[in-house]
């Protein structure tokens, strides 16, 4: 559960009742599309990438002090979450896990350099409460042998971390795949390095002392699409309720959870709904809240466009909801699963 004292020292008193009013409409969402965490039978896992958190480098921030609180309350929903987009600066991260509280805890990559690893770490958080750090950690570095198109390593850095909850010991693997463009070479590259780090990974899920799953931003386009056939002919599988539109518009597939498990491990939780994607513009930065956010919008980026141009009233509510609310929250929702971690019966049973 998220701490709120911060509320009164950094808010004037209507954006105060303004965050408060929004943070109740989000907690109640959450209660009404996510499972409630348990001590012990389930595990809530999801990935979300945070749309350059946080360094405004595209001018279309800052973000406001709100929407660290948005973002917390929506971490909070989840045992351990993987993050892409952050930055090298971990001021705003830290920011989020002092708001999360004592029991929440954060590792991170080193940034990737060069252009196309855009100075980004891969992230985890979790609560240590219900989540173990099992004390192995790396960054996927390819051997000679492996190097994509036999001259690359990843744009981005994949993260690999071993983890426990209750029985369940799984090594996790975060990506921000490069997306580069949607035909020709670039395109080939990303389906590329889909398919090098699934083989990768699948190859080390033979070690049988874990469960394996590959989540993040794949920049995948849709089930049917050769991006998706790339990560499921490495031999990672992925339920059906995890093949969801994660992307602003609900239009493409980008961000996946993907399984190589041990025998009878891989356990999707018994709620109703077990798995799904979290959209939080149904709660905050809503459609509709143009006018109440118009005076906090960059006026260069709100009233002009590229070439200089005035805004009409409809290119203005364009801007609002297709890219400022964006760079407050993100282009992406989360996606999560609950998954079962308790197997003390089924290991009883065995003696029987």
């Amino acid at each position: 559960m998220p701490f709120y004292p911060g509320l009164k020292r950094i808010f004037k008193r209507e954006e105060r009742s303004r965050v408060a009013g929004k943070l109740i409409t989000l907690r109640k969402q959450i209660r009404t599309e996510i499972p409630r965490k348990t001590v012990n039978d389930t595990l809530l896992l999801a990935t979300w990438n945070i749309r350059d958190f946080d360094s405004n480098k595209f001018k279309h921030g800052p973000r406001m002090n709100e929407s660290y609180y948005y973002i917390a309350e929506i971490i909070s929903a989840f045992d351990i979450i993987a993050l892409q987009e952050i930055n090298a600066n971990l001021k705003a991260l830290k920011r989020v896990i002092n708001i999360l509280g004592r029991n929440w805890h954060f590792i991170v990559t080193d940034v990737t350099e060069g252009s196309s690893g855009n100075k980004e770490r891969m992230t985890f958080v979790f609560d240590s409460n219900k989540v173990s750090f099992r004390n192995v950690a790396g960054e996927v570095v390819l051997p000679e042998t492996k190097l994509i198109a036999g001259k690359r390593q990843f744009s981005r850095t994949p993260f690999l971390v071993a983890f426990q909850s209750g029985w369940f010991k799984f090594m996790l693997c975060t990506v921000h795949i490069y997306y580069g463009c949607s035909y020709g070479a670039k395109f080939e590259r990303r389906v590329k390095e889909i398919k090098t780090i699934g083989k990768f990974i699948s190859k080390r899920a033979n070690d049988k002392n874990y469960n394996y799953v590959l989540l993040g931003d794949f920049n995948i386009v849709s089930p049917e699409h050769e991006t998706m056939y790339a990560l499921e002919g490495s031999g990672f599988e992925i339920p059906v309720e995890l093949k969801r539109a994660t992307n602003l518009d609900e239009t493409k597939f980008y961000d996946q959870i993907a399984f190589k498990a041990r025998p009878n491990e891989l356990q999707l939780g018994d709620s109703e709904k077990n798995a799904g994607v979290f959209n939080y513009y149904k709660s905050v930065f809503k459609d509709d809240e143009f006018n109440v956010y118009e005076n906090f919008i960059n006026p260069s980026k709100r009233d002009f466009d590229e070439s200089g141009k005035v805004k009409d009233e409809s290119q203005k509510l364009r801007y609002f909801k297709k890219v400022w609310r964006t760079f407050q929250m993100s282009d992406h929702y989360p996606l999560w699963v609950e998954l079962k971690i308790d197997f003390s019966k089924d290991y009883l049973e065995n003696f029987l």
